[in-house]
């Protein structure tokens, strides 16, 4: 079997290089392994959803407009960019798992305390914390991941992000059913249980199994810190991150309104906007591991970017919903892997400090997105703001050709 085979060179090496290995993983331990690294990207998707689904419902709950929501649920982000950073410093000097063990209790928590504030104060608050777990989960499991996928020698990073797409499908799925008949306390208080129960299962084999960890590319092992030359490498990854999660940023706010406003599709109808975007994403993703090794993370951020700029072309200018639902598909399956590689790549470079770098400007481009859309739309046409999002998968396609020999070879 090739993937044994691989993992037993992997092992091999990691005794050759003086690591140790006091109990070297065999094939069920690392079956097991990515079980639950898995079942922490699914979580984080599912429960980061079962709250954005109850919004509403919170913002009637605190008789907030709509400028001091808007201003609130910026807590979420602010805390995760801000604890990003601190994220990869605990990784270093703790240790990926322990971090991301801690992150998965702290998160299924953070989720149930903001619908039991009725002021807004309060939420911002919450919601900063709820943020900064959130943040912490997703750096910590990052950094795992990619120590994971040297240890394989396989890119199964975009599986992982599958994981995370299919939960938040769930997620959002399971709160629109319960949400006519739950409370938004009651809602979280059982997602966070069902958070804790699943945290507590993969906790242990992602303890217990030993990987042999993951060197950053070009740097010898144990030096952590990113030097100046990883610095400008791990920026150039952060980049493309940035322009493609200003995609996902801007779909997710603004699809449904492109459908309703400017082609006429009724509430059912524009809501498959930002459904069928996710759906196509999840699905790349999961195909993303073949991909890699047909194409390689050079061609396939080269590709991906490029699908992603004529898909959002069509989804902006097509005169008909039908075909801007096209349109969305190919933009979904254009951007699915470019987050996951700039990420794995960036971990690679530079460890979890790496990571952390280029997370940060990823939800940086998220949170930007909807903003730099509204405005562009008050200023121009949301028509028009759309095509921002083709623009930038262009730029990313264009800045992994040119540097898809530094910081993206293929034989990697």
């Amino acid at each position: 079997m090739p993937t044994l085979n691989k993992i037993r060179s992997a092992l091999a090496g990691a005794r050759g290089h003086g690591i140790a290995t006091p109990s070297a993983p065999t094939l069920p331990d690392l079956r097991r392994f990515r079980a639950a690294l898995t079942a922490y990207f699914a979580l984080d998707g599912f429960l980061f959803a079962g709250w954005v689904v109850r919004i509403p419902a919170i913002k009637e709950q605190t008789g907030a407009s709509s400028s001091a929501l808007g201003l609130a649920l910026l807590g979420v982000s602010a805390g995760a960019v801000a604890t990003m950073v601190l994220t990869g410093r605990l990784c270093r000097r703790y240790g990926h798992r322990p971090v991301t063990a801690a992150a998965g209790f702290l998160l299924p928590l953070s989720v149930a305390l903001p619908p039991l504030t009725h002021s807004v104060l309060a939420l911002g608050l919450l919601l900063l914390v709820f943020g900064a777990a959130y943040g912490s989960i997703n750096v910590a499991m990052n950094s795992v991941a990619v120590d994971l996928v040297a240890a394989l020698r396989r890119p199964v990073m975009p599986s992982f992000h599958a994981a995370f797409s299919l939960g938040g499908m769930l997620g959002a799925g399971l709160g629109g059913l319960v949400a006519p008949h739950l409370s938004p306390a009651r809602h979280l208080l059982l997602l966070a249980a069902a958070g804790l129960l699943v945290a507590g299962w993969a906790t242990r084999p992602l303890l217990a199994t030993a990987l042999p960890p993951a060197e950053p590319a070009g740097r010898p092992a144990g030096e952590a810190r990113l030097t100046g030359r990883a610095r400008r490498l791990v920026a150039v990854l952060g980049l493309i991150a940035l322009c493609t999660a200003y995609g996902e940023g801007a779909l997710a706010d603004w699809s449904a309104l492109h459908l309703a406003d400017n082609l006429g599709a009724g509430p059912g109808l524009a809501a498959l906007g930002y459904s069928v975007f996710a759906g196509a994403m999840t699905v790349g993703r999961a195909s993303g591991t073949a991909l890699l090794e047909r194409l390689g993370p050079g061609r396939t951020l080269i590709a991906g970017g490029a699908l992603a700029c004529c898909g959002m072309l069509l989804g902006a200018l097509a005169p008909s919903v039908w075909a801007a639902l096209a349109g969305f598909v190919l933009t979904g399956l254009g951007l699915a892997n470019v987050f996951p590689v700039a990420i794995g790549r960036a971990g690679a470079l530079a460890g979890p400090d790496g990571v952390a770098a280029a997370s940060t400007f990823g939800y940086g481009g998220i949170l930007l997105g909807p903003v730099a859309i509204g405005f562009l739309a008050d200023w121009f046409s949301l028509t028009t703001a759309l095509l921002t999002v083709s623009a930038l998968a262009a730029f990313a396609s264009v800045v992994a050709w040119a540097a898809r020999h530094s910081v993206l070879p293929e034989g990697d």
